[in-house]
């Protein structure tokens, strides 16, 4: 079997954080979040790294992350791209966003043939979610036999605004049983809420296990989400041509409940951090430096 390999969305556009938060440094060493993953992927055992970035943004990439990384691990980038369409259907001129990150994941169908891990760019994640992973991957029984990390809610939260969270439902086996999209969850005096009105706030446990876009798919899956996204083109797309996204991890609760897929839901107790609003980075240079000094990486990661 192909060895794992990493594959990192990076075309998002950062509207809330204002700017192309992918590339943004995080300490005083210059260092940037996607340097930490691709640093504990690297000594979890992942050689390779796919990058999805934009066609335009490929120079600055390159020169702030990929040339750095290209020492250390085999390189590629790959194109998220608005005419990446289902062949023969409409293109609709003025959308501007990505199609969300199932078509992220979907650019990588002709590049990845064997089980790979998916991530973002822009959350930290922390070493044990890498290990965990690469370890599922490496033992992957076949189609369908799939993984994400799951990390406690209460560690995923900003004091800086609101955020969206997948809450996931696992049964006793520590299967994947379904994942619920809250888009607005904000932190509280005495724990945490989600509206799904913009108004009305319900309390929801700390403890909700969360999904944070970080999985581990067998190479099957590129096939699935392909079809997804076709059928997401035809059917939904056109009520909501401008603004509709096809996530990720909406192609996977499809197949979880059409029993094509199992998800074996792998526990960190990490906290994740990242950067949703530039208020944030205060806090994440503070965890980076305090990581570092208590010797979990090294001063320069490269």
């Amino acid at each position: 079997m192909d060895k794992p390999v990493l594959v990192i969305m990076a075309a998002g556009m950062g509207s809330r954080y204002g700017g192309l938060k992918q590339i943004d440094t995080v300490d005083d060493e210059n260092d940037r979040i996607i340097d930490f993953s691709i640093f504990d992927a690297k000594r979890a055992g992942f050689e390779k790294v796919i990058f999805i970035i934009k066609r335009e943004n490929l120079d600055i990439f390159k020169e702030a992350v990929g040339d750095k990384v290209s020492a250390h691990m085999e390189v590629e980038y790959v194109f998220q791209e608005l005419t990446d369409i289902p062949e023969g259907e409409k293109v609709y001129p003025d959308r501007v966003k990505p199609y969300g990150t199932a078509h992220a994941v979907r650019a990588v169908r002709n590049t990845v043939k064997g089980p790979f891990a998916v991530i973002n760019a822009d959350d930290f994640y922390g070493r044990t979610a890498f290990s965990e992973i690469y370890s599922h991957l490496e033992k992957a029984e076949g189609e369908g036999d799939y993984c994400m990390v799951g990390f406690r809610l209460g560690n995923t939260l900003t004091e800086n605004g609101s955020v969206s969270r997948g809450i996931c439902t696992v049964d006793d086996k520590g299967y994947l049983v379904d994942i619920i999209e809250r888009t607005k969850i904000i932190r509280t005096d005495d724990g945490a809420s989600y509206t799904e009105n913009g108004e009305d706030y319900m309390p929801i446990s700390t403890d909700s296990i969360t999904s944070m876009n970080i999985w581990g798919f067998t190479g099957d899956f590129l096939e699935e989400i392909d079809k997804a996204f076709v059928r997401f083109y035809k059917e939904e797309l056109p009520a909501n041509p401008e603004k509709a996204e096809c996530y990720l991890p909406f192609v996977v609760d499809e197949m979880i409940k059409k029993n094509t897929a199992k998800v074996k839901v792998l526990f960190t107790p990490d906290r994740w951090f990242g950067v949703t609003y530039k208020e944030d980075k205060d806090y994440v240079k503070k965890e980076i430096t305090a990581l570092k000094q208590e010797g979990v990486y090294p001063l320069k990661l490269w």
